[in-house]
């Protein structure tokens, strides 16, 4: 199975319209692109890595009695999914699509947002949660602030659309 025929198929529903927009090969085989890029899937990685962490921290809770609710389980695993979903958009970024740093860039500023405003609800979340929330808040604005640099924003203008053949 090719993995791009893959891939096309899921751009298509991460990209919708926009998912054959493409950038040309030298703003994203550029070093700096690169590098931003490389620096991205790393951050991507540490807020990955928290959530697991907290997922597992939460198993430990729950085996010596710590009773959590029901939000606790369902924000942690949804968490851990949408970030984990930005590994798709990084690799489909590094590639050129247009679509795809387009939703990381909107991803890594609404998620912390959301992530904060949640954490301001009295007793939603337990003490330790709260924590891991702006921890991995703030991961996620650094993240941000490497996709929003002037050199990745210069070279992902977004392209016009291909001409209908």
């Amino acid at each position: 199975m090719d993995v791009e025929v893959v891939a096309r198929v899921l751009d298509r529903i991460g990209g919708g319209r926009k998912a054959r927009l493409r950038v040309p090969a030298e703003h994203t085989e550029h070093p700096e692109s690169r590098r931003i890029l490389a620096d991205v899937a790393t951050g991507i990685t540490a807020a990955f890595s928290l959530d697991v962490a907290a997922v597992l921290l939460a198993v430990v809770r729950n085996e010596m009695g710590d009773s959590l609710s029901w939000i606790v389980w369902t924000r942690l695993v949804m968490i851990s999914l949408l970030t984990a979903s930005l590994y798709y958009f990084v690799w489909r970024a590094q590639r050129g699509w247009w679509w795809a740093y387009s939703r990381m860039r909107l991803f890594t500023i609404i998620f912390p947002v959301v992530a904060v405003a949640s954490c301001f609800i009295p007793g939603l979340y337990p003490t330790w949660m709260v924590i891991e929330q702006v921890a991995l808040a703030g991961i996620l604005v650094v993240v941000a602030a490497l996709l929003n640099s002037r050199h990745l924003r210069a070279a992902y203008v977004k392209p016009e659309p291909p001409a209908a053949g």
